[in-house]
């Protein structure tokens, strides 16, 4: 008897993580310790945008992270003066430290003047992405 409740304690646990883990992938928020951040030409390997950039930081076999191209490189098509620059994580392994990028996709959304002002992991959804670009303008 102890072990089936042990196994409905488990299974009920992993459920929960499974759930709270899917709701909070890929919602574009702010977080504290990003404040103050700031990333130039220089460390991203290309010209910022004239509003805002969307910074995505991938690696090789994500497929989450083709499927996130594809969503911010419309973004960056429909909204005039953002631009879309993708980061293979494993060639700047210093950047991602000082990020504290965790995992892959993740996406930082900067204003014009380079600063950290929202971030997603996971795939974000396009209308996230706008309403962030919004507030980052």
């Amino acid at each position: 008897m102890t072990g089936l409740v042990m196994c409905v304690l488990v299974l009920a646990a992993a459920s929960a993580y499974g759930v709270l883990h899917r709701r909070r992938s890929g919602r574009v928020r702010v977080r504290a310790r990003d404040g103050g951040k700031r990333l130039g030409a220089a460390e991203l390997g290309g010209d910022l945008g004239e509003k805002a950039t969307l910074v995505q930081f991938s690696s090789a076999f994500c497929a989450p992270c083709r499927a996130t191209r594809r969503v911010l490189g419309e973004v960056a098509g429909m909204v005039p003066g953002v631009s879309h620059i993708e980061i293979d994580a494993e060639d700047h392994l210093d950047l991602v430290r000082e990020l504290d990028i965790l995992k892959t996709p993740t996406v930082l959304v900067l204003d014009a003047a380079g600063r950290v002002v929202r971030r997603a992991t996971g795939l974000p959804r396009k209308a996230d992405v706008i309403a962030a670009l919004g507030e980052a303008v």
